[in-house]
């Protein structure tokens, strides 16, 4: 038996023309080679009020009905389009901490990071002027299809004295079981112009950033040191920041705040501040590469941390690095 088909507008045509000769059901079904159930049907629920049957009218109604039929795609309600959109394009969150975000809070409306990531391909979010050439929200997402360091890349940057290797840093770090351990490394800006420092706690992913009017080491630890005199010395336990240069004066990080230590990872080894890394990597978002930082106000720049400190994070259950932080809960949707 060949699969069921709907009926075409020519067989409804023929449909017509029989019945309104009074040809009965079961004739008109094998002169279309149709069962008897699907004539019966289709006169049952397209004739109109007073019993006549109109095919023209018959076929708009199934045209109707089939548009009405399956899934109805999530980002189609105009509510939770306009509240993904924003997220994604103002608020700079990935398809994944969207959702997350979402099924942690309850909210009515759910959506997978799958169905986000298909409507930025599609072109859903585009808006002119979101980015140059014709790739339009793709260009949002956290990789932009960049290049990578090939293995064989040779590391040019100075070498500096060390006080102690990552590997005699203390369990507790290596961890992430307590606040208070921080990753540390600098953004640069424009060559030979204005950097930003930054910190990240390795067990809440909190950010802490500032400026420095140079990247050189003088004015980088004295912007570290500011930063992490303006918390609690309770949760100031131990440094880890890259090998560059400019944190060749990590003697004085120790001694001005209160003999923390300072472990070096590796040489060639970012993996080992990975989520100082990763931080930086978002951070590129409002601070691109080769950007004059000099004019960047402090309220500018502590708006960038404040949305990163604010954003749900997947390896944080999708909390938020401020509420694991400062042990408190946000309503963010």
């Amino acid at each position: 038996m060949n699969p069921y088909t709907h009926l075409t507008m020519n067989e409804r045509e023929t449909i017509f023309l029989m019945y309104e000769q009074g040809e009965t059901i079961g004739h008109i079904s094998e002169t279309l080679d149709r069962s008897k159930s699907t004539i019966s049907r289709e006169l049952h629920r397209n004739s109109n009020k007073d019993g006549s049957y109109s095919p023209s009218t018959a076929h708009g109604e199934y045209k109707r009905r089939k548009q009405l039929c399956g899934r109805h795609r999530t980002l189609d309600k105009d509510s939770i389009f306009q509240l993904v959109k924003r997220l994604f394009l103002n608020e700079q969150w990935s398809p994944e901490q969207i959702s997350g975000r979402l099924n942690l809070e309850n909210a009515k409306n759910k959506i997978s990071y799958n169905t986000i990531y298909r409507a930025i391909y599609r072109g859903d979010f585009d808006e002119p002027g979101l980015s140059t050439g014709n790739r339009g929200a793709i260009r949002k997402l956290r990789h932009r299809g960049k290049t990578r360091h090939s293995k064989n890349r040779v590391e040019r940057r100075g070498k500096i004295p060390i006080s102690n290797t990552i590997h005699e840093r203390p369990d507790s770090a290596n961890e992430r079981t307590e606040i208070g351990h921080w990753e540390a490394d600098t953004v640069a800006g424009q060559t030979g112009k204005a950097c930003l420092v930054t910190l990240v706690d390795r067990k809440s992913r909190l950010l802490l950033i500032g400026k420095s009017e140079k990247k050189a080491s003088n004015p980088v630890v004295d912007q570290m040191i500011k930063l992490l005199q303006g918390i609690d010395s309770n949760f100031c336990k131990t440094i880890t920041p890259d090998r560059g240069k400019e944190f060749s004066q990590h003697a004085r990080l120790t001694k001005e705040l209160n003999n923390t230590q300072i472990y070096f990872p590796d040489p060639h080894a970012p993996w080992q501040r990975g989520s100082n890394e990763n931080t930086n990597g978002l951070l590129r978002e409002y601070s691109p590469k080769g950007v004059d930082l000099t004019d960047a106000t402090d309220e500018e720049i502590q708006g960038w941390a404040t949305k990163l400190n604010t954003r749900p994070k997947k390896c944080l259950n999708w909390k938020t690095p401020y509420e694991i932080f400062y042990k408190t809960v946000l309503h963010l949707i």
